[in-house]
């Protein structure tokens, strides 16, 4: 089999979560044989396969900094000063590091009815989802952070500089993180920073799985319609595109895209030598538990729904082994509009936000598609879920 090494890069810096000072770091140099089928996310690059649950925070730490070594970019940590104001509906943060001072400003709509502090959505530019009245609504503009039309430009590098190496995603996943500390150094807010969610659409769609991922705060992500890098695999997707289908791939999403690190586009041709896929993103969410319900779209192949279906469901074999398996639902329904919210999906959604920021007590074991692709998980999978004592 082909090996591909994988060189070193700015290494990440921890971020939120368990204690990982213990971890070991990433090698220098990565070896992975070359494989179609979707890596197994218990097995760590250099020891033996995972036999128990507490050894699972070192393997998340280890998949985070390959997502940020190779695909996103560094996610920094919290600033060295962190500042909040509260104006009517408006709330600013401001960071400073290194002398440099940036701020940006969320707006907030608080819920017509229940008690505060109220739990709420961080909203990727506007809600495409519909909240409830119960459940205030934090709209952010990811784009500010980093803007969509060109590399190095936003708040983000306004604070660290053009040429940091982090691209559009993991930049507005450090905003989400920067809205819950100034949610926590701000009452008057009448937020509760442990009951926020976030959500976005097509590649805020991406964002927000990817905000989730990072920021162990986020107690419920709520990704629609973000295909691929949210639910889907790169290798699936190429897959697909092999077999004639259009469908986003991770060559094609580098071009001319400032979403991703730099560097990913050194490891966009070689895609089956790469020690992580999309599964292990999704892994990062079963400890500590939060929610996590991916709504997908089978009418748009661009979106690669097979690769949705497919990569998620590995995804969800992390979620089974840790023994929350029904806090990561999946609903996926054919609609023309993209973006649109069909009726179909309402069960669901309500599920979701009742059980993880309303404390209900509601079933979300839910994982369902409307889809006429073959569904062979041995296709994609050679591993089995460990039964972790």
């Amino acid at each position: 089999m082909l090996s591909f090494i994988l060189p070193l890069l700015l290494l990440a810096s921890p971020v939120i979560g368990q204690n990982t000072s213990t971890c070991p770091t990433l090698p220098s140099a990565i070896t992975y044989a070359s494989n179609a089928k979707l890596p197994d996310p218990f097995l760590p690059l250099a020891s033996p396969r995972l036999t128990t649950k507490s050894q699972w925070p070192c393997r998340k730490e280890e998949i985070r900094q390959l997502l940020q070594r190779y695909t996103y970019g560094q996610m920094p940590p919290k600033p060295s000063s962190l500042t909040a104001s509260l104006s009517g509906t408006s709330l600013t943060i401001t960071a400073k590091e290194a002398g440099k001072t940036m701020s940006f400003t969320v707006t907030l709509k608080l819920p017509t009815s229940a008690t505060a502090p109220y739990p709420a959505i961080i909203a990727y530019g506007a809600a495409s989802l519909p909240i409830p009245s119960t459940v205030a609504t934090i709209t952010y503009q990811n784009f500010e952070m980093a803007a969509d039309n060109g590399r190095g430009k936003g708040k983000f590098y306004d604070l660290y500089g053009a040429n940091h190496n982090a691209g559009g995603m993991i930049t507005a996943a450090w905003g989400v993180d920067r809205i819950i500390d100034a949610l926590e150094l701000t009452p008057a807010a009448k937020i509760d920073p442990k009951r926020v969610g976030v959500t976005g659409c097509s590649r805020n769609g991406k964002g927000a799985t990817i905000a989730g991922a990072f920021v162990d705060r986020i107690a419920l992500a709520l990704p629609q319609e973000g295909g691929q890098a949210a639910a889907g695999c790169w290798r699936i997707a190429d897959e697909i595109q092999k077999n004639g289908t259009k469908v986003e791939t991770a060559h094609q999403i580098v071009n001319g895209d400032t979403w991703f690190s730099t560097d990913f586009s050194k490891y966009v041709d070689a895609v089956p030598t790469l020690p992580w896929d999309n599964h292990m993103m999704h892994a990062l969410y079963a400890d500590p538990p939060r929610g996590l319900l991916i709504i997908e779209n089978t009418a748009i192949d661009y979106l690669g729904p097979t690769s949705n279906y497919h990569c998620a469901t590995a995804g969800r074999m992390a979620h089974e082994a840790l023994g929350v398996k029904h806090y990561f639902g999946f609903s996926q329904n054919s609609h023309s509009d993209h973006c649109g919210f069909p009726k179909a999906q309402q069960p669901e959604l309500t599920a979701f936000i009742e059980r993880f920021l309303l404390g209900k007590d509601t079933n979300t074991d839910v994982w369902k598609t409307d889809g006429k692709f073959v569904i062979d998980e041995k296709r994609w999978v050679d591993w089995s879920v460990p039964a972790l004592s």
